[in-house]
């Protein structure tokens, strides 16, 4: 699949079990499976690159992604 670069705010949602995501600059949610540890701090800006997937969830918020790259 491909990727791209977005830039963004982290957010904690504490629906169901809780997640991490990413909301960017256009107002678009990114539901990331496998956040860095680095980057899960509420309120923080990054610019990460990810690669959308296809993720089976409970969770009804964001697209799926993966984060392949990410600076701070």
């Amino acid at each position: 699949m491909k990727t791209h670069q977005i830039s963004g705010v982290v957010t904690y949602q504490s629906l169901g079990t809780g997640f991490w995501g990413i909301i960017d600059d256009q107002g678009r949610e990114w539901r990331a499976i496998n956040m860095p540890e680095q980057l899960k701090h509420s309120g923080k800006a990054v610019t990460v690159t990810i690669r959308e997937v296809d993720d089976m969830s409970i969770f009804m918020w964001g697209t799926p992604v993966e984060i392949v790259q990410f600076h701070t």
